[in-house]
Parts: structure tokens; sequence; C-alpha cells
């Protein structure tokens, strides 16, 4: 019997990363956060000076920095640069940008998409991102779009931010949220999209509780259990 896949996609703020992250633990899956390798390669750029729209500057990037994806003893995600652990690093919001700019750059899609590929190939896994189900892994067991409104994703990521201690404002982060919406639905290379075979999950004005009970129904629905 083959390994089973779940792609989970959304926008920026919709809680992707912390719901596969139990939903992975609740499945005994592994889980991959994609945007995390990319926020990586954006923490590069910006570390080096380039600059997230220079093409030509970041795809010269991926032959002088190393990424490296693990999981501790704790389960969790970590993401290495040139042996560094940088998972707290490319949470700032200095880095969003980068992100989004790096990640829409097709050569740099196609270089990583390997490393996320040969994951699934090689075990269960929970994978989260913006074209995972369109792109990545369109053969995936369960897909899911993953959303909620562009104000309740700020509300979040705000609180997620204060809490972390980063100064920062709803307004400011609202903005952030919808030029990254509009930024990710309009690039070029694999534009965030709702497969058409996806399942819509609206989180808007749920607790996070009720959108993992809500995302694991669908899920072990999905794959039969």
């Amino acid at each position: 019997m083959g390994y089973k896949s779940i792609a989970i996609d959304g926008p920026s703020g919709a809680g992707k990363s912390t719901l596969a992250r139990r939903l992975a633990e609740a499945m005994g899956y592994l889980y991959v956060d994609t945007g995390a390798i990319y926020r990586t390669l954006g923490l590069a750029a910006l570390r080096h000076g380039v600059d997230a729209e220079d093409s030509s500057g970041v795809i010269a990037l991926l032959g002088q920095v190393a990424i490296d994806l693990r999981h501790g003893e704790d389960g969790l995600q970590h993401m290495y640069l040139d042996g560094e652990d940088v998972s707290s690093a490319i949470r700032e919001p200095s880095v969003s940008r980068y992100a989004s700019g790096v990640s829409a750059i097709p050569e740099v899609r196609a270089f990583l998409m390997d490393m996320q590929r040969d994951l699934a190939r090689r075990q269960n896994v929970i994978m989260d991102g913006r074209d995972i189900g369109t792109v990545v892994l369109p053969d995936a067991d369960v897909k899911i779009f993953l959303t909620a409104t562009a104000e309740d994703r700020a509300r979040r990521r705000y609180a997620e931010l204060t809490e972390r201690g980063t100064d920062t404002d709803f307004d400011t982060v609202l903005r952030d949220i919808i030029a990254r919406d509009e930024k990710d639905t309009q690039r070029a290379a694999a534009p965030l999209r709702q497969a058409e075979d996806a399942i819509a999950v609206d989180t808007t004005g749920n607790t996070l509780e009720e959108s993992f009970r809500q995302l694991l129904g669908v899920v072990r629905a999905g794959v039969g259990l």
C-alpha cells in the first residue's frame, strides 16, 4: 500500500501551518511546512542584500546557500540556512516580502519542488503551502483549500506577532496580508488558487479547536478512517 499525502493550500494567515501540524500529530503523519522553505530562501536573499524581485540574483543564490529541512526530537520541522537553525528568524515580518518575491520565480519553485515531492514519496505527509494540491502534489489523496477573511487572518497574525514580542500594529499586518494575497494570486508561477477537486474550508470566526475538529473530520473521511 502506498503512502498517503494530504495537501492544504490557502492564503497567508489562514492557519495552515498551525492546523496542519496538529493534524499530522493526531494522525501520525510527517508535517511539511513548504512556506518555511521559501521563507528560508527569502531570509538568505535578505541577508545577502539580494532584492526579492531580482530573479537572476535569487537564482544565483540557489548555488551559494545550503537550505536544509530537519525534524527535531520535538517532532517539529526546523529550517537550517548554512547550518544555522533559522526557524524563528524566518517568521519575522521583514522576511515575508522576500518569501513572496522569491516564491514567484519559476526556477526557484522547480528547484525546491524536488525536495517536497521526495518527502511525499517516502512517508505519509501533510503538506501545506500555496500550490500543493495544484502543482506539487496534484495526486494528493486529500486536498483542502483553507481560508478566512483578510480581517480575520490579520487578527490571528497580529496576536501571534504580539505574543512573540514583535513590534507591529494591526493596520500594518492587515495591509501586509492584503498585499500578500494580491501577489500570491496574480503571480505567473503557480499562483494561489483552489484545486478543482479540493474541499474548501472557511474558518472565519472559528476558534483554533473548532477549525482543527472540522479539518480532522474532512481528512479522516478523505483517507477512509
